[in-house]
């Protein structure tokens, strides 16, 4: 387990005592309750009440400390209030909450926290930034969520710590052969070493080697979709795009789904950071700007099921066309009155035989400090040119001895920002390599161990290289919507405006009632700002759009997108 630097720098923000003029505010939002001294009032992996705000008494929140043993993370006293950002969304509890005297509270549950959020503007904040920073702590300290249990640097290790880490999910890595509590957890549970990696959940069950979705079912990050609810619009996307849409609806009183067959964030997510996105002079990584993005989203209501596929888009049966039908990955039935298809572009692959051979462990699409361990002191490859690549290149630059940036072009300018080139040139360990392309592969089982290249003078060379990253120009997500009327460019780009068919808002796609915007859109600007615009410019059009479908807005005109 992790020490926590925000613990300590941050404390009185992360547990505030509220006043009892605050206290009598927001008291009209939860409804009274008492527990004896020694009543365990949640349990990590149980979903919880709501926010516990404490009259009087004192509750402990804790989180496992391995083996038989819990941490203290802090005793909450008269003031405080129990609960972190899992209870924004009615999720299981990552800590475990018990009483240590009598305790009188009162319990504000899930919806009704999002109601104090948007009604009490400032206490809201206080709440809102402390449920954060809790988060933050809790990932940063490593001692709660699920524990993974595996060998160093297998592939599906990596897999399971990359889903976790890139859905804000505070989890454990466990190396399975130098670990004590690791073996002692194998054992345990009697695991063939084959079978490895597992996955301990927090309600105890175990899982082998188990998908993404299979463990977000697990910890409960996913839930259920409710097919008989009737939502006003379906985002298909949680990227830039998606996540802008939703907070914009959301926040003007539209019932909103989104899903996303990965993780939040799209391909902004794995940014490792972005210096010219507005408000924020020091820059900011994909990661962090989009799990922003992810709590407004769900301070609104939004309901997100991440992960799961959207495989197919047709209309509702028996409703003359009013509502539209999605089915999903699980087989499950999302209805809704419009669909914004925001699924975005994924990096292409290597046009190599056998990259699935070396892809998860040795082949990456993503440059967080977990690929970055991997890397530490050793010479890697990055295929790429736009401004994904450059800014990996440079957090890649830190880590590593050598960053070799091949790059197809004769150099940057055509495709990265000017700041990001001027970066690279002033790292000396950062190599570009122009009119170069990969050409072959070389290794061992998962274990990459030589990469081969030919430049445009037809010179060709092999170079040890055990990592090799890849941000090459990106296909459109558009597979899914075969067979569902949706007009696409050559490129597999959606259509929208007057090229899709006439009298189409600029964000219309051929088909009345859907509507796509961000990089999966035909012509659009490939910028995380970009995006964000389209996620809010497509939001007044949706309003049209439902009002021809006889939703009646719940915000008037004048005082909506403030």
């Amino acid at each position: 387990m992790s020490p926590s630097a925000t613990y300590d720098t941050r404390r009185d923000q992360m547990f505030p005592t509220l006043s009892p003029d605050d206290i009598a505010r927001i008291r009209r939002f939860g409804e009274a309750a008492a527990f004896e001294a020694g009543a365990r009032i949640v349990r990590a992996g149980d979903i919880a009440p709501g926010l516990i705000v404490i009259v009087s008494g004192k509750v402990e929140i804790s989180q496992d400390g391995g083996g038989d043993r819990h941490e203290t993370i802090v005793v909450h006293g008269p003031g405080s209030f129990a609960g972190e950002l899992a209870q924004l969304s009615e999720r299981p509890s990552l800590v475990t909450a018990a009483a240590i005297e009598p305790v009188d509270a009162f319990i504000i549950p899930s919806r009704r926290l999002r109601d104090l959020m948007v009604q009490e503007a400032t206490l809201g904040e206080r709440v809102m930034r402390a449920l954060i920073l809790r988060r933050v702590g809790l990932l940063e300290s490593a001692g709660s969520g699920p524990i993974i249990i595996g060998h160093q640097n297998d592939g599906d290790v990596l897999r399971l710590q990359g889903f976790l880490t890139r859905s804000g999910h505070p989890h454990r890595v466990l190396d399975a052969e130098t670990d004590s509590c690791a073996r002692c957890l194998v054992e345990r549970f009697h695991v063939d070493p084959h079978h490895l990696p597992i996955v301990l959940c927090p309600n105890g069950k175990l899982l082998l080697n188990p998908g993404e979705r299979e463990l977000a079912r697990c910890i409960g990050l996913v839930k259920p979709i409710d097919g008989s609810k009737l939502y006003d619009v379906a985002i298909i996307g949680a990227g830039p795009a998606g996540l802008a849409a939703a907070v914009y609806a959301a926040s003007e009183g539209l019932s909103v789904i989104v899903l996303d067959c990965r993780a939040f964030g799209g391909q902004a997510g794995a940014s490792a950071r972005i210096e010219n996105y507005l408000g924020f002079p020091t820059g900011i990584s994909g990661l962090a700007l989009m799990a922003r993005a992810y709590t407004q989203a769900q301070k609104f209501g939004v309901e997100m099921v991440i992960p799961n596929e959207a495989e197919h888009l047709g209309l509702a049966a028996g409703d003359g066309g009013q509502q539209f039908r999605l089915r999903t990955g699980t087989d499950e039935t999302v209805h809704a009155r419009a669909v914004i298809v925001a699924s975005g572009a994924r990096y292409r692959r290597l046009d190599v035989a056998n990259l699935a051979q070396f892809e998860g462990s040795s082949v990456h699409y993503w440059a967080s400090p977990i690929e970055a361990k991997l890397c530490t002191g050793q010479e890697v490859a990055l295929v790429g040119a736009g401004n994904s690549a450059g800014q990996a290149a440079v957090y890649l630059a830190s880590q590593v001895k050598t960053v070799w940036l091949l790059v197809r072009g004769v150099d940057l300018e055509a495709s990265m920002s000017r700041y990001l080139i001027e970066r690279i040139e002033a790292q000396r360990n950062i190599k570009v390599l122009p009119e170069t392309t990969v050409t072959g592969l070389d290794g061992q089982g998962e274990s990459l161990e030589s990469i081969r290249w030919r430049n445009r003078q037809g010179e060709e060379g092999t170079c040890p290289i055990r990592h090799l990253f890849l941000f090459i120009r990106a296909d459109p997500y558009t597979d899914w919507l075969t067979g569902s009327d949706i007009a696409l460019d050559g490129k597999g780009f959606i259509r929208t405006g007057a090229t899709a068919g006439q009298e189409r808002h600029p964000l219309e796609t051929s088909r009345s009632g859907v509507f796509a915007i961000g990089d999966v859109r035909s012509g659009s600007v490939k910028r995380v700002s970009a995006a964000v615009g389209e996620g809010a410019q497509v939001v007044a059009a949706l309003h049209a759009c439902l009002a021809g479908r006889g939703r009646q807005p719940s915000v008037p005109q004048s005082m909506r997108m403030t």
